[in-house]
């Protein structure tokens, strides 16, 4: 089976809010999307226009929601728990900088959330998710959150879920995980990819 045959995971992680602007640790804080952040979610849907999908999937949260309405995929959409966002406990709504004026050797892929879920719970809930889109004999599009895609990406890689860290996301950014050769070697087809975006902002810029 060619490369180009084997199903593949687009992964939409959500347009901009006001925390993401204020870099404030948004978890199950239900906020909605900046107008920049609706007008990117837009851009995103003209990206993936064209493609065609054996499932949508969604956060339920609003953020992810409205970016995946936006994206013109709201009709098709389900919404599954478990693509929630890592819940921050006790650092919900405070920024890193903040975090580690208290606790300078602070890591939150290390050391987790105080009152939050567990690094073993939001990886055993990316596990949960993995096993569902390789249950999927198709394509599929799934709108979620960056802290969460992040383990995802390295679960469907089988790393540990501290490499979580290494996969950086921007907003409304567009990712695809798939395999090389088979299915027994997962493999990441594209990560972070936001230039439909930056394309967008910078037309608003020149106008």
């Amino acid at each position: 089976m060619s490369d180009d045959a084997l199903p593949r995971i687009y992964l939409a992680r959500h347009g901009e809010t006001e925390w993401a602007i204020t870099g404030q640790h948004t978890g199950l804080t239900d906020i909605p999307l900046t107008d920049r952040g609706r007008r990117n979610a837009q851009s995103l849907g003209k990206r993936l226009d064209g493609l065609k999908f054996d499932a949508v999937l969604t956060s339920p949260l609003i953020r992810a929601r409205q970016t995946c309405d936006l994206a013109g995929f709201g009709g098709l959409a389900q919404p599954d728990p478990d693509l929630v966002e890592w819940s921050y406990g006790d650092y919900e709504g405070l920024r890193t900088v903040d975090i580690r004026k208290e606790r300078p050797d602070w890591r939150s892929f290390r050391d987790g959330f105080p009152g939050g879920e567990s690094i073993e719970e939001i990886s055993a809930r990316a596990d949960r998710v993995v096993a569902a889109l390789r249950a999927i004999d198709g394509n599929v599009l799934v709108f979620s959150h960056g802290h969460f895609l992040r383990f995802l990406a390295a679960r469907w890689l089988n790393l540990p879920p501290i490499e979580a860290r290494l996969f950086v996301l921007t907003t409304a950014s567009l990712s695809i995980l798939g395999y090389e050769h088979n299915r027994n070697e997962p493999a990441i087809r594209l990560w972070n990819d936001d230039r439909h975006t930056q394309e967008y902002n910078q037309r608003m810029i020149r106008s």
